[in-house]
């Protein structure tokens, strides 16, 4: 997720199924530079990809995603609390 082409993909599958190829047709990169941000993805479980025919659509995994949101919502909660910490020591 810190990658922008993986979030703009997981974006563009919450709110439709695109193909693969569709979602290459959006950046300026090659469709397997394309394909290999979506493996990535896959893997992590964020998103999940179907046949249809001899495309290969995607759809995002939302309770994978809500997860790795509270996750990080979790981490975040750490570090402000240990900047808040710094703030008491130097102010």
């Amino acid at each position: 997720m810190a990658d922008g082409t993986r979030r703009g993909i997981l974006a563009r599958s919450l709110t439709e199924t695109p193909s693969v190829s569709d979602l290459a047709a959006q950046y300026q990169m090659s469709f397997a530079a394309v394909q290999k941000h979506v493996a990535v993805l896959e893997r992590a479980g964020l998103i999940q990809k179907r046949a249809n025919g001899r495309e290969q659509l995607v759809s995002t995994n939302r309770a994978r995603l809500q997860r790795a949101g509270e996750l990080l919502e979790f981490f975040e909660s750490i570090w402000r609390r240990r900047v808040s910490q710094l703030d008491d020591v130097f102010l």
